[in-house]
């Protein structure tokens, strides 16, 4: 297929560079030229503008930063929706509240086009290597048009119902792994005193039931940051669960509900960048909560 892909942020790159590798034509455009690059080293095309990209694509993929990013992409100047939709279809694949999804999925369907929210599951590894999770909002029809080649990408395809379904899930799902590492640094100050090294304590932990699985892949460099070894390549910094944990509260408050875990969470990831950590994997912040409870045993 001819696919366009706006956003190459870690994410955007890794995706575009594995449908590279089964063959699409990819073109790609970035608001910062110079990280399109790369990819343009592995045969893909580089678009001057968004309007450059639906022209030169079949299926539009778009993963922004948030949606005053995606706002302007979509609706600003030579923007995606300057061009001519007929016939296009957009995966918008950012991590944003749903109503977000809903006046874009109207204007492209209002002017020939089909857009689905499809958030994925997953980090830059899994892109690579085709094991995301799609949790797809939409028309089950423009979903079949698109499968064969969200299934190179993807272990698993979830279709969740209507516009904006995807993107709700997957807070859902971000919650849950963003509010682990803090709780996972807890359990591990808990046992401290102990003195087990940070290779067996992992170890252990990795046969914990209330362990999810994108924590278990996650433990040897956890392990090796105890040590002193920094989680690199970053995956996912902490200022990026910043970013979505304001957006599930912000989603919550809209709801009338509270989610006061996740805040609290929040505020922990807050102190850690303030600190000058934000940049660093998320997982860093459960090695700095346990590093910070064996200083505090240290100097008692």
């Amino acid at each position: 297929m001819k696919v366009g892909m706006a956003g190459i942020g870690r994410m955007g790159a890794a995706i575009a560079e594995r449908l590279l590798q089964h063959g699409h034509a990819v073109t790609v455009w970035n608001r910062s030229p110079g990280k399109t690059d790369a990819l343009r080293a592995l045969g893909a095309q580089v678009a001057a503008t968004p309007a450059e990209l639906v022209a030169a694509s079949e299926v539009i993929m778009t993963i922004l930063t948030d949606a005053t990013a995606i706002k302007a992409v979509y609706e600003g100047h030579e923007g995606l929706f300057s061009a001519d939709l007929r016939g296009k279809i957009f995966l918008e694949m950012s991590t944003v509240r749903p109503a977000v999804h809903e006046p874009l999925a109207a204007i492209a369907i209002a002017r020939g086009g089909a857009y689905l929210d499809c958030p994925v599951g997953g980090t830059v590894t899994p892109a690579r290597e085709g094991r995301l999770l799609a949790l797809v909002g939409g028309d089950a029809v423009t979903l079949e048009r698109v499968r064969p080649m969200l299934a190179q990408l993807t272990r698993r395809i979830d279709h969740l119902g209507p516009i904006g379904s995807g993107a709700r899930v997957k807070l859902a799902m971000n919650l849950m792994m963003q509010v682990c590492w803090q709780s996972f640094g807890e359990a591990m100050a808990l046992c401290s005193p102990i003195g087990l090294s940070s290779e067996r304590l992992v170890e252990v932990f990795s046969y914990a039931s209330g362990a999810p699985p994108g924590l278990a892949h996650r433990l040897p460099s956890i392990a090796a940051a105890l040590e002193g070894t920094p989680i690199e390549p970053v995956n996912f910094d902490v200022d990026a669960v910043r970013k979505d944990m304001r957006t599930m509260i912000e989603e919550a408050g809209a709801m009338g509900i509270e989610i006061p875990v996740a805040q609290r969470a929040l505020e922990c990831f807050n102190d850690a960048s303030a600190q000058g950590r934000g940049q660093e994997d998320c997982a860093m912040l459960s090695v700095r909560w346990m590093l910070a409870a064996q200083q505090r045993l240290g100097g008692a």
